[in-house]
C-alpha cells in the first residue's frame, strides 16, 4: 500500500478511535461512517441524516473472521452468495451480536457487508473493528454517488472527510442486498 493511502488509513482511524464520524469512499459510494461499536458515534451518524433511529444501519467488515464476532450463525450457503454477485453484498443476517442496540434492527437482525475495496478493508483491518457505513445525504435526499455531489451540509458536520478519490468517477452504485435466514433460505430485498 503507498504512503499517501497508509496516511489517509492512520489519519482515519485515530478519528474513529476518538469516537469521531468520517466521511469516507467504500466500495459502493461515499458513506459516512464511524466505529459501529460506539454507540455515541452512532447517534451522531442519524443525527446528521436526519434519520429515525428504528432504520439499522449497514456496517462494514473486512473478512469472514470479523463476521463472525457479530453474528450467532453464518449460514453455510454465505460465501457462494457473496462470490457469485458481481456487485458488492450487503447480507441481513439473524441473532446480531456484541453491537450497540442502535445498529442492529428491532428484530434482532444486522445489515453487513464484507468490503472489497481494498482501502476500507485495510481501514477496518487495523482499526480492529466494524466500521458503520451509510450512504451521505440526508434521509429522504438523493444519494450522492460521486464526492462532488454530496451537500455542504454532510461534510460540515462530519468529523473528518477522507482525502482520497474525490476526482474518482466510477460506477459507483450501492451494494446488492440480501436477507439470509439462519436455515440457507434467502431473499434478494435490492438489486
Amino acid at each position: 500500500m503507498n504512503t499517501e493511502i497508509q496516511s489517509e488509513i492512520d489519519r482515519t482511524i485515530k478519528v474513529l478511535r476518538e469516537g469521531g464520524v468520517i466521511l469516507y469512499p467504500t466500495d459502493t459510494i461515499w458513506g459516512i461512517g464511524c466505529d459501529a461499536l460506539n454507540s455515541k458515534a452512532v447517534e451522531q451518524i442519524y443525527r446528521i441524516k436526519n434519520r429515525k433511529d428504528d432504520k439499522s444501519l449497514i456496517i462494514l467488515v473486512d473478512g469472514f473472521e470479523m463476521l463472525q464476532q457479530y453474528v450467532d450463525k453464518i449460514p453455510d450457503i454465505t460465501g457462494d452468495l457473496i462470490n457469485s454477485i458481481d456487485n458488492p453484498v450487503t447480507v441481513i443476517y439473524d441473532n446480531a451480536r456484541n453491537l450497540p442496540k442502535n445498529v442492529s434492527a428491532a428484530d434482532g437482525t444486522v445489515a453487513i457487508r464484507i468490503v472489497r475495496d481494498d482501502f476500507c478493508r485495510q481501514l477496518i483491518h487495523e482499526l480492529g473493528r466494524p466500521v458503520v457505513s451509510t450512504s451521505a445525504n440526508i434521509s429522504g435526499e438523493a444519494t450522492p454517488m460521486v464526492f462532488n455531489k454530496i451537500s455542504d451540509s454532510i461534510k460540515s458536520q462530519v468529523n473528518y472527510c477522507v482525502q482520497l478519490y474525490h476526482d474518482l468517477f466510477n460506477q459507483a452504485r450501492a451494494s446488492t442486498i440480501i436477507r439470509l435466514s439462519g436455515n440457507g433460505e434467502y431473499r434478494i430485498i435490492r438489486d
